[in-house]
C-alpha cells in the first residue's frame, strides 16, 4: 500500500482487524516491551500505546509481528518488488524477456527519492528526554531506539543516491551521556554507516548522521534489508512503499525523511566516543558495555501527530524473527545466485540467527555416490563465510544437495539429522580460528573475536541414529537426555575452566563404553540436560551460543594429522555456561503480574493473552 505516513498504516490495520488500542497508561520501563512480548508470543496484533507515562507521544510496535501481517501491508507492491530485487542480481533477465520485467524497471524509475521544498517546515521541535524512554530488559543501560532508521551520506560523494539508511540500535540516554545533548550509536565499521564514518575520520570531519523513526512501514525494512550492491535503500522504499521517499534539508544541511514521525540529527566526530550498553539482545542474552561511537545531538523534530515505533529483541522468535521471514520472502531467490553451486543458506532463527548457518549446495567433483565425499561444497562454504552478515556465522553446517534433492535447510532436526547421518568425524571437520564473530557473541576470546567450525556433510550416510539413550550409563554419562537422534545432552558439572573440561572429557571416554556409542555422534555438555533436550529449539539455542568452536568443541579419540582435527568417536560440544559469557535475559516478575492483569476481562489484552 502507498501509505503515506505511519498513522496511515495504523487506520489501515486497525480497519482490517490488524490492530488493537492499549488504552490503560503504560509504563515505558519494561511494561511495554513486556506487552509487546507477551502479544508477540500469542500471535497477536499490532498494538498502539495511546497513553505512555512520562510522554506526550504515543507508540506503535509488533507491526511486523506475523509475515501474514507484513504481506498484508504490502499486499499492492510485495510482487514488484521480487522482480527489483531478482534483477539486481541477474540482470541479464531483463534483457532476455523485457517484456515480462519492463513493469520492475518502471517501477525502479517512479521510486527514486524525491526531494521536498516547503517554504516553511512541516516537523515541529522537542527534545531527547520528551521521546518515550523505553526500556526492554532489566539490566539494559538505557533507554533504546529499537526501530531506527540510520541515514549518513559518503562524504566523497555527497547526496541521497549515494547514501547508506540502515538499522543500528541507539542509546538516548544513561551511562556517561549529557541528557538531551549526547547519544550513543552502536554499529561496525564495516556496516554502511562504518564505512562512511571512516572516510570522513580521514579528512578529518565531522560525519552528519540523521536518525529517522517511524514513517511508512516500507522505511524501517528498507534499513535492515541487505539489498544488492547498487540499489539504495531510499530507492527500494519508494518500490516497496509504492511512494516516493521524500526529503528534504534543514539550514544546517541535515537530511530530513518528510514522512519521518521523528527524525533526530547530530554530529560524529572523529575518535568519539563513550561507553554503551548493556541491552538485551537478540542471541538471548545482553550485549555488555563497550566503547561505541558519540552522537552530538543538534535537533529532535516531530510531525504534528507523531507516533513512536519501537520493537523488542531476545531470545528467539521475536519480531525480528518475522522481520528475517520477510526478507526471505523478497531475497531468498537472489544469495544462491551469487554463489555458484549454492542451492540454499539458512540462518537459523532459533539458534539467535548469527551463531548457526544451514546450507545446501552442489558437490559435482565426486559424481558418483560411492565415491562422494566433501569437496565442492568446502568451496561453497568459504564464500559463504566471506558472504556480508554471513560471515559472522560460527558453525556452518552443510550438505550436498545431489544426496537428497527434498532436504531443507528450514528443517533443523530433518537437516541436523541428515549431516550427522554422513558425517565423517575424522576428516569432515574444518575450523577457522582467530577469526571474527558477532560482536554481541561473548563466547570467544574478545569483543568480536572467536572461532569457526564447517561440518561437511557428503555421500552415503555412515551410521544409523539412535532414537533413544543407550542403556546402562553411569559416572559422567549418568545424567543424560536424548536431544535428536544421535544426540545426547550430558549434564555435566559447573564449568571450572579448561583443566577440568579435559578431565571431564577423560572421563566420558571411560564411562561411554565402545559398544554403546553405534549411532550416537554428538554429546552436548550442558547446566541442565532436562531443558536442553526439551525441543529442538532449546537444543540449537543452548548448544550454539554458548559455544566457541576452537575452545570447546572436543572429541573422543581426538587426533591431529597434517594440522587437520578429527576424532574417532563422537563429538563433544561443550556448551556450559562460562565466566566470561554474557548474562542471560531474564524476565522481571513483578511487571510480567502487571501484563497479566492487562488480559483481565475489561482490560485491553482481554481474549489476546
Amino acid at each position: 500500500m502507498g501509505y503515506k505516513s505511519l498513522r496511515d498504516c495504523i487506520a489501515d490495520l486497525e480497519k482490517h482487524g490488524h490492530l488493537i488500542r492499549i488504552k490503560e497508561e503504560v509504563d515505558p520501563y519494561l511494561e511495554m516491551a513486556a506487552i509487546h512480548m507477551r502479544v508477540f508470543d500469542a500471535g497477536g496484533p499490532a498494538l498502539f500505546f495511546e497513553n505512555v507515562k512520562g510522554s506526550a507521544f504515543p507508540a506503535v510496535s509488533n507491526l511486523f509481528g506475523t509475515l501474514e501481517r507484513s504481506a498484508f501491508m504490502f499486499r499492492d507492491s510485495m510482487n514488484a518488488v521480487k522482480q527489483l530485487v531478482s534483477l539486481r542480481s541477474d540482470p541479464v533477465k531483463a534483457l532476455k524477456n523485457p517484456l515480462k520485467y519492463a513493469g520492475s524497471a518502471a517501477n525502479a524509475v517512479s521510486a527514486l527519492p524525491l526531494r521536498m521544498r516547503f517554504s516553511r517546515t512541516p516537523f515541529r521541535e522537542t527534545t531527547v528526554s520528551a521521546l518515550p524512554q523505553i526500556v526492554n530488559w532489566p539490566m539494559d543501560g538505557g533507554p533504546f531506539v529499537t526501530m531506527p532508521q540510520v541515514y549518513t551520506e559518503d562524504p566523497d560523494q555527497r547526496g541521497i543516491m549515494h547514501a547508506n539508511l540502515g538499522m543500528y540500535r541507539i542509546q538516548l540516554a544513561g551511562n556517561s551521556y549529557i541528557q538531551d545533548r549526547e547519544i550513543g550509536l552502536h554499529y561496525q565499521i564495516h556496516r554502511g554507516i562504518g564505512v562512511h564514518q571512516s572516510k570522513a575520520n580521514a579528512k578529518g570531519q565531522p560525519l552528519k548522521v540523521s536518525i529517522f523513526v517511524g514513517g511508512p512501514p516500507s522505511h524501517p525494512l528498507a534499513a535492515v534489508m541487505p539489498l544488492p550492491e547498487g540499489l539504495s535503500e531510499m530507492t527500494f522504499a519508494g518500490a516497496l512503499g509504492n511512494r516516493r521517499f521524500r526529503y528534504f534539508y534543514d539550514k544546517e544541511g541535515f537530511c530530513l525523511s518528510a514522512d519521518a514521525d521523528f527524525v533526530i540529527t547530530g554530529t560524529v566526530y572523529p575518535g568519539d566516543t563513550k561507553p554503551e550498553g548493556p541491552f538485551g539482545d537478540h542471541l538471548g542474552y545482553y550485549s555488555l558495555v563497550h566503547p561505541f561511537p558519540l552522537m552530538k545531538v543538534h535537533k529532535v523534530y516531530h510531525r504534528k501527530d507523531a507516533v513512536w515505533s519501537f520493537t523488542v529483541v531476545g531470545r528467539p522468535p521475536q519480531e525480528d524473527t518475522a522481520f528475517g521471514a520477510l526478507i526471505h520472502q523478497i531475497t531468498g531467490a537472489a544469495m544462491p545466485k551469487e554463489i555458484n553451486g549454492l542451492k540454499e543458506v539458512h540462518a537459523v532463527d532459533a539458534a539467535g540467527v548469527h551463531p548457526l548457518l544451514f546450507a545446501i549446495g552442489s558437490e559435482r567433483y565426486t559424481p558418483y555416490l560411492d565415491e562422494r565425499k566433501p569437496q565442492e561444497i568446502l568451496t561453497i562454504s568459504n564464500h559463504i563465510l566471506g558472504k556480508n552478515q554471513l560471515s559472522l556465522a560460527k558453525y556452518l553446517f552443510i550438505a550436498a544437495r545431489e544426496d537428497d534433492e527434498t532436504l531443507s535447510t528450514h528443517h533443523i532436526e530433518q537437516f541436523l539429522s541428515h549431516v550427522f547421518e554422513r558425517l565423517d568425524l575424522s576428516r569432515d571437520l574444518h575450523f577457522h580460528t582467530n577469526t571474527t564473530i558477532d560482536t554481541l557473541d561473548y563466547t570467544g576470546t574478545g569483543l568480536n573475536s572467536g572461532s569457526k567450525l564447517v561440518l561437511a556433510a557428503a555421500g552415503r550416510p555412515k551410521r544409523q541414529l539412535a532414537t533413544e539413550v543407550p542403556a546402562g550409563l553411569t559416572g559422567a554419562m549418568a545424567n543424560v537426555k536424548l536431544a535428536l537422534p544421535g544426540v545426547l545432552a550430558v549434564q555435566a558439572p559447573a564449568y571450572s575452566g579448561s583443566e577440568t573440561t579435559e578431565d571431564y572429557v577423560n572421563a566420558l571416554d571411560r564411562d561411554f563404553p565402545e559398544r554403546l556409542r553405534d549411532g550416537v555422534v554428538l554429546l552436548v555438555l550442558c547446566d541442565d540436560a532436562d531443558f536442553t533436550a526439551a525441543n529442538t529449539a532449546n537444543f540449537v539455542w543452548i548448544t550454539f551460543t554458548r559455544s566457541n568452536p576452537a575452545a570447546d568443541v572436543h572429541g573422543i579419540g581426538a587426533v591431529t594429522r597434517n594440522k587437520h582435527w578429527g576424532c574417532t568417536g563422537p563429538l563433544i560440544i561443550d556448551a556450559r555456561r562460562k565466566p566470561h559469557h554474557a548474562p542471560e535475559l531474564i524476565k522481571d516478575p513483578k511487571i510480567e503480574a502487571r501484563v497479566d492483569n492487562l488480559g483481565a476481562k475489561g482490560k485491553s489484552l482481554y481474549g489476546i493473552i
